[in-house]
């Protein structure tokens, strides 16, 4: 069969358990079907209707037929030296997006992109350098994590991270997102638990009202980065639309279960927000919120100017925001030498026309 024909049928990944359920009436079967269907394509990971042998065959005949279950190829990939792997996806439609994968001791964190390239334009992200290309299906939301699962020989039910901090803004596609993390945590597809699922947003806040009021809630991260309206602006222009006055007040609304707390992220930028002042700001503003702040030293890459402070710098930052009692860490990037930390997820170095995996890893000294 060629590629037209076979893109041509209908991919099954995104399609939620009651969408299979309908289909099964669709085709003649009874609901449980659709519902055996949907536990072999997520939970089971089979991609292959002749291996469904719990259907019957003039069933998977049917769905063969019309249908598929695929995950985005993987055109390339890179591993860096702390063993992340940094995934170019190519989609349906020829466009192309990245995911990470990060291996530590005790869990697996894997990155998702929510859409192709970004619209925020944060200057210091190198992502933005992107612009908008489209948001991201339901499907290729989750094929992202399948594909490098299945890539990685990940085992189901393992220890697993899931966070939205690849390409684009999750708030702004939020609808599939939503559906895509329903997916992921229900126990009869991926089962993963909702706490271990984070959302990260450059402070979209209608959708942050939006997200307090859905049932099935994951972990929130705010990217903060800048502690006046000013600055802020300057940096993540977004803050004209929804300032840093209206997302504080959206986070301090924000409903959290017990133990949970808001995070949010601030990119250290030498010079520019690392400031013992921006400092005493964020403590400030983020007074009687439960919350922790992780302190990210920026990711450096060709093409922009903004540096990393030095370590004492940073050290010094924690140290005042702690002492005023907000708890904040000091977040070393994963995959740092091969553009896939924080805010490089460019497409850049990784190539667009292979399906060899490249490995530019060298010997830790």
């Amino acid at each position: 069969m060629g590629i037209d024909q076979a893109e041509a049928k209908l991919n099954l990944i995104g399609f939620s358990r009651a969408e299979l359920e309908q289909l099964a009436l669709e085709l003649g079967q009874a609901t449980y079907r659709g519902r055996q269907l949907y536990r072999a394509i997520y939970a089971r990971r089979q991609r292959n209707f002749a291996l469904l042998t719990d259907l019957g065959r003039p069933f998977r005949d049917r769905l063969a037929a019309a249908y598929r279950i695929d995950y985005p190829a993987i055109q390339g990939k890179i591993q860096s030296r702390d063993g992340s792997v940094r995934y170019l996806l190519a989609l349906d439609d020829g466009q192309t997006i990245e995911a990470v994968y990060m291996p530590e001791a005790d869990r697996i964190t894997l990155c998702l992109s929510s859409q192709a390239g970004c619209a925020v334009d944060c200057r210091f992200c190198f992502t933005a350098m992107l612009g908008l290309r489209r948001n991201l299906s339901t499907g290729e939301i989750l094929g992202q994590v399948m594909a490098m699962m299945a890539d990685q020989q990940i085992a189901p039910r393992s220890r697993l991270n899931v966070v939205f901090m690849g390409q684009g803004e999750p708030l702004l596609n939020f609808r599939p997102v939503m559906q895509a993390i329903g997916i992921m945590a229900d126990p009869e597809a991926l089962g993963l638990t909702l706490r271990r699922i984070t959302v990260s947003t450059s402070g979209i806040v209608p959708r942050i009202y939006d997200l307090a009021r859905e049932l099935l809630r994951p972990r929130l991260a705010v990217s903060l980065n800048a502690s006046t309206e000013e600055q802020r602006t300057a940096l993540m222009p977004i803050n004209r639309k929804y300032s840093l006055r209206q997302l504080i007040e959206a986070c301090r609304a924000y409903p959290l279960r017990p133990r949970e707390r808001l995070t949010f992220e601030y990119v250290l930028l030498d010079g520019l927000n690392d400031s013992d002042a921006d400092a005493l700001r964020v403590a400030g503003l983020l007074n009687g919120i439960a919350c922790r702040v992780n302190l990210i030293p920026y990711n450096p890459g060709d093409g922009l100017p903004y540096r990393p402070p030095p370590l004492a710098r940073v050290l010094a930052f924690q140290r005042l925001l702690s002492e005023r009692g907000v708890p904040a860490f000091i977040r070393v990037s994963r995959g740092r030498d091969i553009m896939a930390a924080c805010g490089q997820l460019s497409l850049a170095g990784v190539p667009a026309n292979t399906a060899e995996n490249l490995h530019v890893a060298s010997p830790v000294a």
